[in-house]
Protein backbone atom coordinates (compact mmCIF):
# COMPACT_ATOMS: atom_id res chain seq x y z
CA UNK A 1 0.00 0.00 0.00
CA UNK A 2 1.19 3.39 -0.87
CA UNK A 3 0.22 6.41 1.58
CA UNK A 4 0.10 10.20 1.26
CA UNK A 5 -0.86 13.22 2.83
CA UNK A 6 -3.53 14.93 1.78
CA UNK A 7 -4.46 17.63 2.64
CA UNK A 8 0.00 18.66 6.76
CA UNK A 9 3.91 21.67 14.82
CA UNK A 10 4.97 17.99 12.74
CA UNK A 11 2.97 15.34 11.39
CA UNK A 12 2.77 12.23 13.13
CA UNK A 13 6.47 10.38 12.94
CA UNK A 14 7.90 7.44 14.73
CA UNK A 15 11.10 5.97 13.20
CA UNK A 16 10.38 4.67 9.84
CA UNK A 17 7.13 6.09 10.01
CA UNK A 18 5.32 8.88 8.92
CA UNK A 19 1.19 9.54 9.14
CA UNK A 20 -0.79 11.65 7.10
CA UNK A 21 -3.71 11.50 4.27
CA UNK A 22 -2.69 8.49 2.50
CA UNK A 23 -4.18 6.62 -0.43
CA UNK A 24 -3.54 2.73 -0.19
CA UNK A 25 -3.41 0.39 -3.20
CA UNK A 26 -4.64 -3.18 -2.40
CA UNK A 27 -2.21 -5.59 -2.45
CA UNK A 28 0.90 -4.10 -1.12
CA UNK A 29 1.56 -5.39 1.97
CA UNK A 30 1.78 -3.21 5.31
CA UNK A 31 5.25 -2.50 5.02
CA UNK A 32 4.55 1.12 3.84
CA UNK A 33 2.93 2.21 6.95
CA UNK A 34 6.34 2.83 7.16
CA UNK A 35 7.21 5.05 4.47
CA UNK A 36 8.88 8.50 5.72
CA UNK A 37 9.77 11.77 4.04
CA UNK A 38 13.67 10.05 4.31
CA UNK A 39 13.10 7.22 3.06
CA UNK A 40 12.38 8.09 -0.25
CA UNK A 41 10.41 6.09 -2.87
CA UNK A 42 11.29 4.45 -5.79
CA UNK A 43 12.18 6.13 -8.61
CA UNK A 44 12.79 5.75 -12.27
CA UNK A 45 15.84 7.61 -13.56
CA UNK A 46 15.77 8.50 -17.34
CA UNK A 47 18.58 9.39 -19.79
CA UNK A 48 17.84 12.30 -22.74
CA UNK A 49 19.75 12.00 -25.80
CA UNK A 50 18.95 14.80 -28.38
CA UNK A 51 20.18 13.23 -31.73
CA UNK A 52 22.59 14.81 -33.69
CA UNK A 53 19.92 16.31 -36.61
CA UNK A 54 18.19 17.85 -33.92
CA UNK A 55 21.11 20.05 -32.63
CA UNK A 56 22.16 20.77 -35.85
CA UNK A 57 18.92 22.16 -36.66
CA UNK A 58 19.04 24.12 -33.35
CA UNK A 59 22.49 25.46 -34.09
CA UNK A 60 21.16 26.06 -37.42
CA UNK A 61 18.42 28.54 -35.72
CA UNK A 62 20.50 30.06 -33.14
CA UNK A 63 23.05 31.12 -36.01
CA UNK A 64 25.03 28.33 -36.06
CA UNK A 65 27.12 26.44 -38.74
CA UNK A 66 25.20 25.62 -41.69
CA UNK A 67 25.54 23.17 -44.69
CA UNK A 68 27.54 24.44 -47.45
CA UNK A 69 25.20 25.11 -50.15
CA UNK A 70 24.36 22.48 -52.50
CA UNK A 71 25.93 19.48 -50.66
CA UNK A 72 24.42 16.36 -49.86
CA UNK A 73 22.62 15.16 -46.74
CA UNK A 74 24.71 12.50 -44.71
CA UNK A 75 22.60 8.78 -45.08
CA UNK A 76 23.01 9.72 -40.85
CA UNK A 77 21.41 12.80 -41.40
CA UNK A 78 18.44 11.54 -43.39
CA UNK A 79 17.87 8.39 -40.96
CA UNK A 80 18.01 10.53 -38.07
CA UNK A 81 15.67 13.09 -39.98
CA UNK A 82 13.31 10.40 -40.36
CA UNK A 83 13.59 8.90 -36.92
CA UNK A 84 13.19 12.77 -35.49
CA UNK A 85 9.70 13.18 -37.44
CA UNK A 86 8.28 9.78 -36.56
CA UNK A 87 9.36 10.73 -33.19
CA UNK A 88 6.93 14.08 -33.40
CA UNK A 89 4.37 12.67 -35.33
CA UNK A 90 4.11 9.81 -32.31
CA UNK A 91 4.22 12.68 -29.77
CA UNK A 92 1.43 14.97 -31.82
CA UNK A 93 -0.80 11.72 -31.97
CA UNK A 94 -0.53 11.02 -28.24
CA UNK A 95 -0.77 14.39 -27.16
CA UNK A 96 -3.31 14.98 -24.73
CA UNK A 97 -6.30 17.62 -25.95
CA UNK A 98 -5.90 21.10 -24.60
CA UNK A 99 -7.64 22.00 -21.50
CA UNK A 100 -10.68 24.23 -22.08
CA UNK A 101 -11.26 27.80 -21.88
CA UNK A 102 -12.42 29.77 -18.60
CA UNK A 103 -16.37 28.84 -17.97
CA UNK A 104 -18.12 30.54 -15.54
CA UNK A 105 -21.17 30.24 -13.78
CA UNK A 106 -23.64 32.05 -11.39
CA UNK A 107 -24.85 31.05 -8.25
CA UNK A 108 -26.24 32.01 -5.03
CA UNK A 109 -26.46 30.89 -1.19
CA UNK A 110 -28.57 31.69 1.67
CA UNK A 111 -26.61 32.75 4.55
CA UNK A 112 -27.14 34.44 7.83
CA UNK A 113 -30.49 35.32 6.49
CA UNK A 114 -28.93 37.26 3.23
CA UNK A 115 -28.73 35.87 -0.10
CA UNK A 116 -25.34 35.92 -1.32
CA UNK A 117 -24.35 35.79 -5.10
CA UNK A 118 -21.29 34.55 -6.39
CA UNK A 119 -19.55 33.68 -9.55
CA UNK A 120 -17.67 30.19 -9.89
CA UNK A 121 -15.02 30.21 -12.47
CA UNK A 122 -13.09 27.31 -13.44
CA UNK A 123 -9.93 27.71 -15.32
CA UNK A 124 -6.14 26.94 -16.44
CA UNK A 125 -3.26 28.78 -15.64
CA UNK A 126 0.23 27.94 -17.21
CA UNK A 127 3.34 27.00 -15.68
CA UNK A 128 6.58 28.05 -17.76
CA UNK A 129 10.22 26.69 -17.23
CA UNK A 130 12.86 28.56 -17.59
CA UNK A 131 12.75 29.07 -21.58
CA UNK A 132 9.35 30.32 -21.18
CA UNK A 133 8.08 27.27 -22.48
CA UNK A 134 4.74 25.97 -20.99
CA UNK A 135 5.69 22.82 -19.09
CA UNK A 136 1.98 22.27 -17.33
CA UNK A 137 -1.30 24.05 -15.88
CA UNK A 138 -2.63 24.44 -13.01
CA UNK A 139 -6.38 24.69 -12.70
CA UNK A 140 -7.90 26.68 -10.16
CA UNK A 141 -11.67 26.59 -8.96
CA UNK A 142 -12.18 30.72 -8.29
CA UNK A 143 -15.52 31.81 -6.19
CA UNK A 144 -15.91 35.38 -6.16
CA UNK A 145 -18.36 38.18 -5.36
CA UNK A 146 -18.75 41.64 -6.77
CA UNK A 147 -17.84 44.26 -4.57
CA UNK A 148 -15.40 46.88 -3.38
CA UNK A 149 -12.36 45.83 -1.33
CA UNK A 150 -12.72 42.51 -1.45
CA UNK A 151 -9.82 40.16 0.45
CA UNK A 152 -8.94 36.85 -1.56
CA UNK A 153 -7.69 33.85 0.26
CA UNK A 154 -5.96 30.90 -1.38
CA UNK A 155 -6.31 27.71 -0.77
CA UNK A 156 -3.95 24.36 -0.56
CA UNK A 157 -4.30 20.70 0.21
CA UNK A 158 -1.03 18.34 0.90
CA UNK A 159 0.15 14.89 0.13
CA UNK A 160 1.74 15.45 -2.29
CA UNK A 161 -0.43 14.56 -4.45
CA UNK A 162 -3.67 15.53 -3.22
CA UNK A 163 -5.95 18.12 -4.89
CA UNK A 164 -7.87 21.16 -3.00
CA UNK A 165 -11.34 19.37 -2.49
CA UNK A 166 -11.05 18.65 0.78
CA UNK A 167 -11.12 22.11 1.20
CA UNK A 168 -13.61 23.03 -0.95
CA UNK A 169 -16.21 20.92 -0.47
CA UNK A 170 -15.47 20.10 3.07
CA UNK A 171 -14.05 23.12 5.11
CA UNK A 172 -14.70 26.69 3.54
CA UNK A 173 -16.39 26.81 -0.11
CA UNK A 174 -19.84 27.48 -0.82
CA UNK A 175 -20.90 24.20 -0.84
CA UNK A 176 -20.15 21.52 1.34
CA UNK A 177 -20.31 17.24 0.92
CA UNK A 178 -21.49 15.28 3.94
CA UNK A 179 -18.27 12.89 3.98
CA UNK A 180 -15.57 11.79 6.29
CA UNK A 181 -17.56 10.90 9.81
CA UNK A 182 -18.15 7.62 11.09
CA UNK A 183 -21.18 5.39 9.27
CA UNK A 184 -20.30 7.59 6.11
CA UNK A 185 -20.23 5.00 3.26
CA UNK A 186 -17.92 5.75 -0.27
CA UNK A 187 -21.67 4.89 -1.89
CA UNK A 188 -23.41 7.46 -0.33
CA UNK A 189 -25.22 9.82 -2.60
CA UNK A 190 -22.71 12.64 -3.18
CA UNK A 191 -24.80 15.69 -2.86
CA UNK A 192 -23.57 19.41 -2.23
CA UNK A 193 -25.42 21.13 -0.13
CA UNK A 194 -24.99 24.83 0.90
CA UNK A 195 -22.33 25.38 3.67
CA UNK A 196 -23.11 27.73 6.67
CA UNK A 197 -19.79 27.22 7.40
CA UNK A 198 -17.91 29.02 3.74
CA UNK A 199 -16.02 31.95 4.43
CA UNK A 200 -17.27 33.40 0.86
CA UNK A 201 -19.16 36.25 2.60
CA UNK A 202 -15.69 38.11 4.34
CA UNK A 203 -13.14 36.66 1.49
CA UNK A 204 -13.67 35.31 -2.49
CA UNK A 205 -12.02 31.95 -2.48
CA UNK A 206 -8.70 30.36 -5.22
CA UNK A 207 -8.75 26.40 -4.86
CA UNK A 208 -5.50 25.44 -6.20
CA UNK A 209 -4.81 22.00 -7.62
CA UNK A 210 -1.34 21.68 -8.10
CA UNK A 211 0.36 19.50 -10.98
CA UNK A 212 -1.15 16.15 -11.10
CA UNK A 213 -3.86 16.96 -8.68
CA UNK A 214 -7.60 16.92 -10.00
CA UNK A 215 -7.01 18.10 -13.62
CA UNK A 216 -3.94 19.62 -13.29
CA UNK A 217 -1.18 18.26 -15.31
CA UNK A 218 2.60 18.45 -16.41
CA UNK A 219 3.35 18.78 -20.29
CA UNK A 220 6.71 17.55 -20.26
CA UNK A 221 8.30 14.34 -19.57
CA UNK A 222 8.36 12.35 -16.55
CA UNK A 223 12.24 13.38 -15.50
CA UNK A 224 11.44 16.56 -16.25
CA UNK A 225 8.28 16.76 -14.63
CA UNK A 226 9.82 15.27 -11.18
CA UNK A 227 12.12 18.75 -11.41
CA UNK A 228 10.03 21.18 -12.21
CA UNK A 229 6.77 19.71 -9.62
CA UNK A 230 7.38 16.87 -7.87
CA UNK A 231 10.07 18.12 -5.14
CA UNK A 232 9.83 20.22 -2.27
CA UNK A 233 11.58 23.63 -3.66
CA UNK A 234 10.29 23.84 -7.13
CA UNK A 235 6.90 22.89 -5.69
CA UNK A 236 6.99 26.33 -3.74
CA UNK A 237 8.02 28.23 -6.46
CA UNK A 238 5.86 27.35 -9.09
CA UNK A 239 2.92 27.53 -6.88
CA UNK A 240 3.94 30.91 -5.49
CA UNK A 241 3.92 32.04 -9.53
CA UNK A 242 0.48 30.65 -9.92
CA UNK A 243 -0.57 33.10 -6.97
CA UNK A 244 0.53 35.76 -8.49
CA UNK A 245 -0.03 35.41 -11.72
CA UNK A 246 -3.54 35.08 -10.77
CA UNK A 247 -3.76 38.30 -8.91
CA UNK A 248 -2.25 39.92 -11.94
CA UNK A 249 -4.58 38.11 -14.35
CA UNK A 250 -7.82 38.95 -12.51
CA UNK A 251 -6.30 43.04 -11.15
CA UNK A 252 -6.30 41.79 -7.59
CA UNK A 253 -2.72 42.53 -6.99
CA UNK A 254 -4.22 45.38 -4.79
CA UNK A 255 -7.11 43.26 -2.92
CA UNK A 256 -5.93 42.11 0.62
CA UNK A 257 -4.51 38.66 0.45
CA UNK A 258 -4.79 35.48 2.82
CA UNK A 259 -3.29 31.71 2.58
CA UNK A 260 -4.51 28.44 3.67
CA UNK A 261 -2.88 25.26 3.91
CA UNK A 262 -4.02 22.05 5.53
CA UNK A 263 -1.78 19.65 6.21
CA UNK A 264 1.42 19.17 3.63
CA UNK A 265 -0.72 22.67 2.05
CA UNK A 266 0.09 23.36 5.73
CA UNK A 267 4.17 23.03 5.12
CA UNK A 268 3.55 25.04 2.08
CA UNK A 269 1.72 27.91 3.43
CA UNK A 270 4.38 29.25 5.37
CA UNK A 271 6.94 28.69 2.90
CA UNK A 272 4.83 30.19 -0.01
CA UNK A 273 3.96 33.01 1.94
CA UNK A 274 7.44 33.66 2.58
CA UNK A 275 8.60 33.39 -0.83
CA UNK A 276 6.03 35.92 -2.22
CA UNK A 277 6.89 38.27 0.46
CA UNK A 278 11.00 37.88 -0.34
CA UNK A 279 11.09 37.03 -3.82
CA UNK A 280 7.61 37.98 -5.65
CA UNK A 281 7.10 40.86 -4.18
CA UNK A 282 3.43 39.94 -2.67
CA UNK A 283 2.51 39.99 0.89
CA UNK A 284 -0.48 37.88 2.54
CA UNK A 285 -2.16 39.62 5.20
CA UNK A 286 -2.87 36.09 6.62
CA UNK A 287 -2.45 32.55 6.81
CA UNK A 288 -4.56 30.15 8.07
CA UNK A 289 -2.71 26.53 8.80
CA UNK A 290 -5.22 23.47 9.11
CA UNK A 291 -4.00 20.32 10.65
CA UNK A 292 -0.12 21.49 9.66
CA UNK A 293 2.61 19.54 8.45
CA UNK A 294 5.37 21.96 9.76
CA UNK A 295 8.09 20.90 11.59
CA UNK A 296 8.87 16.97 10.11
CA UNK A 297 12.01 16.27 12.72
CA UNK A 298 10.10 17.22 16.47
CA UNK A 299 9.90 13.72 16.48
CA UNK A 300 13.25 11.89 16.10
CA UNK A 301 14.67 9.88 18.23
CA UNK A 302 12.06 7.91 20.47
CA UNK A 303 14.07 5.85 22.11
CA UNK A 304 15.50 8.76 24.62
CA UNK A 305 13.34 11.64 24.00
CA UNK A 306 10.01 12.38 25.48
CA UNK A 307 8.59 14.12 22.34
CA UNK A 308 7.29 11.83 20.15
CA UNK A 309 4.98 10.55 22.92
CA UNK A 310 4.09 13.59 24.05
CA UNK A 311 2.54 14.65 20.53
CA UNK A 312 0.53 11.33 20.68
CA UNK A 313 -0.80 10.76 24.01
CA UNK A 314 -3.54 14.20 24.20
CA UNK A 315 -5.05 13.30 21.22
CA UNK A 316 -5.41 9.38 22.18
CA UNK A 317 -6.88 11.03 25.46
CA UNK A 318 -9.06 13.41 23.42
CA UNK A 319 -10.33 10.56 21.66
CA UNK A 320 -11.25 8.59 24.60
CA UNK A 321 -13.22 11.72 26.52
CA UNK A 322 -15.18 11.84 23.54
CA UNK A 323 -16.34 8.31 23.89
CA UNK A 324 -17.06 8.98 27.43
CA UNK A 325 -18.62 11.91 26.36
CA UNK A 326 -16.53 14.25 28.51
CA UNK A 327 -14.37 16.11 26.04
CA UNK A 328 -14.18 19.79 27.10
CA UNK A 329 -11.69 22.11 26.90
CA UNK A 330 -10.87 22.46 30.48
CA UNK A 331 -10.59 18.54 30.20
CA UNK A 332 -7.92 18.92 27.76
CA UNK A 333 -5.85 21.51 29.61
CA UNK A 334 -5.57 18.84 32.39
CA UNK A 335 -4.03 16.33 29.89
CA UNK A 336 -2.14 19.02 28.08
CA UNK A 337 -0.56 19.83 31.59
CA UNK A 338 -0.09 16.40 32.77
CA UNK A 339 1.38 15.85 29.29
CA UNK A 340 4.05 19.08 29.48
CA UNK A 341 4.87 17.62 33.76
CA UNK A 342 5.10 14.59 34.99
CA UNK A 343 4.46 12.63 32.34
CA UNK A 344 7.68 14.05 30.12
CA UNK A 345 9.52 14.05 33.26
CA UNK A 346 9.31 10.63 34.49
CA UNK A 347 9.53 9.09 30.88
CA UNK A 348 13.40 10.88 30.90
CA UNK A 349 13.79 9.36 34.21
CA UNK A 350 13.30 6.05 32.93
CA UNK A 351 14.05 3.26 34.95
CA UNK A 352 16.22 5.12 37.40
CA UNK A 353 12.19 5.75 39.77
CA UNK A 354 10.35 2.75 38.98
CA UNK A 355 7.48 3.99 41.44
CA UNK A 356 6.80 6.90 39.09
CA UNK A 357 6.79 4.88 35.96
CA UNK A 358 4.10 2.74 37.76
CA UNK A 359 1.65 5.46 38.20
CA UNK A 360 3.11 6.84 34.88
CA UNK A 361 1.20 3.33 33.42
CA UNK A 362 -1.68 4.35 35.67
CA UNK A 363 -2.31 7.39 34.79
CA UNK A 364 -2.38 6.82 30.91
CA UNK A 365 -4.19 3.74 31.50
CA UNK A 366 -6.86 6.01 32.32
CA UNK A 367 -6.61 8.73 30.36
CA UNK A 368 -6.66 6.12 27.11
CA UNK A 369 -9.04 3.87 28.26
CA UNK A 370 -6.75 1.17 27.09
CA UNK A 371 -6.04 -2.15 28.18
CA UNK A 372 -3.52 -2.14 31.35
CA UNK A 373 -1.28 -4.78 30.19
CA UNK A 374 -1.23 -3.20 26.62
CA UNK A 375 -0.30 0.02 28.59
CA UNK A 376 2.63 -1.60 30.65
CA UNK A 377 3.74 -3.64 27.92
CA UNK A 378 4.14 -0.53 25.79
CA UNK A 379 5.43 1.32 28.70
CA UNK A 380 3.67 4.01 28.44
CA UNK A 381 4.57 4.80 25.00
CA UNK A 382 1.23 4.89 22.91
CA UNK A 383 2.50 3.79 19.41
CA UNK A 384 0.12 4.81 17.04
CA UNK A 385 -0.52 2.16 14.73
CA UNK A 386 -0.80 -0.24 17.51
CA UNK A 387 -3.22 1.80 19.19
CA UNK A 388 -5.58 2.03 16.42
CA UNK A 389 -5.83 -1.83 16.00
CA UNK A 390 -6.16 -2.42 20.03
CA UNK A 391 -8.24 0.25 21.28
CA UNK A 392 -11.07 -1.24 18.58
CA UNK A 393 -9.96 -4.99 18.65
CA UNK A 394 -13.04 -6.20 20.61
CA UNK A 395 -15.00 -5.21 17.69
CA UNK A 396 -12.84 -6.23 15.17
CA UNK A 397 -12.53 -2.48 14.18
CA UNK A 398 -9.80 -0.35 12.84
CA UNK A 399 -9.35 3.16 14.24
CA UNK A 400 -8.40 6.15 11.63
CA UNK A 401 -5.13 7.52 12.01
CA UNK A 402 -7.15 10.72 11.00
CA UNK A 403 -9.87 10.59 13.53
CA UNK A 404 -9.11 7.44 16.22
CA UNK A 405 -13.01 7.88 16.48
CA UNK A 406 -13.83 6.98 12.55
CA UNK A 407 -14.05 3.12 12.16
CA UNK A 408 -14.11 0.62 9.72
CA UNK A 409 -13.66 -3.30 9.84
CA UNK A 410 -10.47 -5.29 9.98
CA UNK A 411 -10.40 -7.58 6.92
CA UNK A 412 -7.10 -8.70 8.19
CA UNK A 413 -7.53 -8.93 12.09
CA UNK A 414 -5.22 -11.73 12.40
CA UNK A 415 -2.13 -9.75 10.62
CA UNK A 416 0.83 -8.90 12.53
CA UNK A 417 0.33 -5.50 11.37
CA UNK A 418 -2.31 -3.02 9.41
CA UNK A 419 -3.28 -4.43 6.35
CA UNK A 420 -6.51 -2.74 4.98
CA UNK A 421 -7.26 0.96 4.18
CA UNK A 422 -7.28 3.81 6.86
CA UNK A 423 -11.31 3.85 7.38
CA UNK A 424 -11.21 7.41 6.21
CA UNK A 425 -9.28 7.05 2.95
CA UNK A 426 -11.41 3.86 2.29
CA UNK A 427 -14.90 5.90 2.31
CA UNK A 428 -14.13 9.58 0.76
CA UNK A 429 -12.12 8.91 -2.13
CA UNK A 430 -15.36 7.83 -4.56
CA UNK A 431 -17.66 11.14 -3.21
CA UNK A 432 -15.18 13.68 -3.36
CA UNK A 433 -14.48 13.24 -6.68
CA UNK A 434 -18.15 11.97 -8.11
CA UNK A 435 -19.03 16.01 -6.72
CA UNK A 436 -15.93 17.42 -8.04
CA UNK A 437 -16.20 16.23 -11.61
CA UNK A 438 -19.91 16.66 -12.00
CA UNK A 439 -19.68 20.46 -10.59
CA UNK A 440 -16.71 20.74 -12.57
CA UNK A 441 -17.83 19.38 -16.04
CA UNK A 442 -21.93 19.93 -15.70
CA UNK A 443 -22.56 22.66 -13.53
CA UNK A 444 -19.74 24.65 -14.36
CA UNK A 445 -19.44 23.58 -17.46
CA UNK A 446 -15.95 23.10 -18.19
CA UNK A 447 -16.37 20.40 -19.92
CA UNK A 448 -12.84 18.44 -20.17
CA UNK A 449 -11.61 14.67 -21.04
CA UNK A 450 -9.19 13.53 -18.43
CA UNK A 451 -9.27 12.25 -15.24
CA UNK A 452 -9.97 13.75 -11.91
CA UNK A 453 -7.13 12.56 -8.88
CA UNK A 454 -8.52 13.75 -6.08
CA UNK A 455 -5.48 11.60 -4.60
CA UNK A 456 -2.91 11.39 -7.08
CA UNK A 457 -0.46 7.85 -5.96
CA UNK A 458 1.59 8.99 -9.46
CA UNK A 459 2.44 12.61 -7.98
CA UNK A 460 3.52 10.82 -4.21
CA UNK A 461 5.57 8.23 -6.22
CA UNK A 462 7.80 10.76 -8.32
CA UNK A 463 8.08 12.99 -5.42
CA UNK A 464 11.90 13.55 -4.60
CA UNK A 465 12.15 13.50 -0.66
CA UNK A 466 15.87 14.13 -1.11
CA UNK A 467 18.18 16.43 0.68
CA UNK A 468 17.16 18.11 4.12
CA UNK A 469 15.10 20.88 2.55
CA UNK A 470 12.55 19.07 3.50
CA UNK A 471 13.38 17.73 6.91
CA UNK A 472 14.44 21.16 7.78
CA UNK A 473 10.70 22.22 8.11
CA UNK A 474 8.30 25.24 7.39
CA UNK A 475 9.22 26.99 10.77
CA UNK A 476 12.31 28.71 9.55
CA UNK A 477 9.94 30.93 6.69
CA UNK A 478 7.42 30.99 9.66
CA UNK A 479 9.12 32.49 12.04
CA UNK A 480 11.06 34.96 8.90
CA UNK A 481 7.87 36.22 7.35
CA UNK A 482 6.14 36.68 10.82
CA UNK A 483 9.65 39.09 11.73
CA UNK A 484 9.40 40.70 8.67
CA UNK A 485 5.60 41.85 8.79
CA UNK A 486 4.92 42.98 11.99
CA UNK A 487 1.05 42.73 10.71
CA UNK A 488 1.17 39.36 9.17
CA UNK A 489 -1.50 37.31 11.51
CA UNK A 490 -1.13 33.22 11.25
CA UNK A 491 -3.62 30.99 12.68
CA UNK A 492 -2.95 27.01 13.28
CA UNK A 493 -6.09 25.01 13.40
CA UNK A 494 -6.36 21.66 14.67
CA UNK A 495 -8.60 18.21 15.53
CA UNK A 496 -8.46 17.18 19.10
CA UNK A 497 -8.40 13.66 17.66
CA UNK A 498 -5.84 13.75 15.04
CA UNK A 499 -3.21 11.65 15.06
CA UNK A 500 -1.82 11.97 11.74
CA UNK A 501 -0.47 15.54 12.35
CA UNK A 502 -1.31 15.97 16.21
CA UNK A 503 -1.83 19.26 17.42
CA UNK A 504 0.51 19.32 20.58
CA UNK A 505 3.13 19.30 17.88
CA UNK A 506 1.89 22.99 17.07
CA UNK A 507 1.65 23.43 20.67
CA UNK A 508 5.39 22.64 21.16
CA UNK A 509 6.46 24.25 17.90
CA UNK A 510 4.83 27.44 18.65
CA UNK A 511 5.96 28.09 22.10
CA UNK A 512 9.25 27.40 21.06
CA UNK A 513 8.87 30.69 18.81
CA UNK A 514 9.94 34.14 20.08
CA UNK A 515 7.55 36.59 21.10
CA UNK A 516 7.30 39.12 18.18
CA UNK A 517 5.36 41.97 19.34
CA UNK A 518 1.84 41.06 20.04
CA UNK A 519 1.96 36.98 21.15
CA UNK A 520 -1.48 36.52 19.76
CA UNK A 521 -0.02 36.77 16.14
CA UNK A 522 0.53 33.32 16.07
CA UNK A 523 -2.12 31.25 17.96
CA UNK A 524 -3.03 27.92 17.91
CA UNK A 525 -6.98 26.45 18.27
CA UNK A 526 -8.35 23.20 18.76
CA UNK A 527 -11.46 21.67 18.03
CA UNK A 528 -13.60 18.13 18.45
CA UNK A 529 -12.78 16.13 15.47
CA UNK A 530 -9.82 14.54 13.40
CA UNK A 531 -7.58 15.75 10.76
CA UNK A 532 -10.16 17.00 8.83
CA UNK A 533 -12.27 17.77 11.90
CA UNK A 534 -14.41 20.38 9.43
CA UNK A 535 -16.64 17.32 8.77
CA UNK A 536 -18.18 18.44 11.85
CA UNK A 537 -20.95 21.23 11.20
CA UNK A 538 -19.97 22.73 15.18
CA UNK A 539 -16.26 22.45 14.06
CA UNK A 540 -16.33 24.18 10.92
CA UNK A 541 -18.81 26.90 12.18
CA UNK A 542 -15.81 27.67 15.15
CA UNK A 543 -13.36 27.54 12.31
CA UNK A 544 -15.21 30.48 10.40
CA UNK A 545 -15.50 32.33 13.36
CA UNK A 546 -12.03 32.41 14.48
CA UNK A 547 -11.16 32.98 11.34
CA UNK A 548 -13.40 35.67 10.69
CA UNK A 549 -11.85 37.42 13.88
CA UNK A 550 -8.13 37.16 12.43
CA UNK A 551 -9.34 38.40 9.22
CA UNK A 552 -10.92 41.81 10.68
CA UNK A 553 -7.43 42.63 12.94
CA UNK A 554 -5.46 42.48 9.40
Amino acid sequence: MSRLNHAAGGCHTRPARLYRIEMETPGLQSVLWRITLVLGMGMLSCLGFTPAPLCAQAAKEHGGEKPASGAAPAAGDKAGGDKSAADKAAAEKNALPPLPADAHVQQSIELNGKTLHYTVTVSALPVRDADGKTAGQVVVTAYTVEGDNRPVTFAFNGGPGASSVYLNFGAIGPKHLAVGNEGDSPSDPAVLTDNPGTWLDFTDLVFVDPVGTGFSRSSVPEAEAKKLFYSTESDIEYLSRVIYDWLVKNGRLGSKKYLVGESYGGYRGPRITHYLQSQLGVAMNGVVLVSPYLNPSIEDGGDLSPVPWMMTLPSISAAHLERENKLTPEAMAGVIAYTRGDYATTLLKGRSDPDAQQKLIQRVTELSGLDPLFVKYSGGRLETEAYLREVWREQGKLGSVYDSNVTSFDPFPFAPEQRANDPILASIIAPVTTAMVDFVTRTVGWKVDARYNALSGDVNRQWDRGGNTLRRGAVPDLREAVAADPKLRVLIVHGWNDLSCPFMGSVLTVDQMPVMGDPTRVAVREYPGGHMFYTRDTSRAALRKDVMEMYARH
